[in-house]
């Protein structure tokens, strides 16, 4: 009888508090600023040229196989305006089986790639795969949504 009345009391307190469900659509809660969504690849602004080399370390490491990366000779390294004699001719995920592991980030050894805040691509096949200019897209809408500059300065302060 005691449990049935503690029951009954836990069920009339919990009746009258504000309901937490939030109806997604309409209305979102706020990421955490630590949240890891897909990846996206960041853009060297002061060289006017991608950090990544197309050097395939993510490519290999990563466990779904869902990456694809070609590199070809930088143009501005005959001309003396970069370092990078290598970079990204072709970049794409498919974000269908990208498990947001973070592996690919761990092991680029240019600091090219970071998680972003993007999770919301539902869609079929074709929409899945991220291609290059969208990959530096979603990187800096993730910089301009969590209030970061460009640059590798402020990469790991998430």
């Amino acid at each position: 009888m005691l449990g049935v009345l503690k029951g009954l009391v836990t069920t009339w307190k919990t009746h009258w508090r504000a309901p937490v469900t939030v109806q997604y659509p309409d209305e979102r809660l706020p990421l955490q600023p630590r949240y890891m969504g897909f990846p996206g690849l960041m853009w060297d602004a002061e060289h006017d040229e991608p950090f990544c080399t197309g050097c395939q370390v993510c490519m290999r490491y990563c466990p779904t196989g869902c990456m694809f990366v070609e590199m070809k000779d930088n143009p501005k390294f005959a001309t003396g305006e970069s370092k990078r004699r290598k970079i990204v001719a072709d970049f794409t995920i498919n974000l269908s089986r990208c498990i947001s592991c973070s592996i690919c980030v761990e092991v680029c050894n240019f600091e090219a790639i970071e998680m972003t805040h993007h999770h919301e691509r539902a869609g079929y096949y074709p929409d899945q795969v991220a291609d290059l200019p969208t990959l530096f897209q979603m990187s800096a809408d993730h910089r301009a949504g969590v209030g970061q500059k460009p640059g590798r300065e402020t990469r790991n302060l998430l």
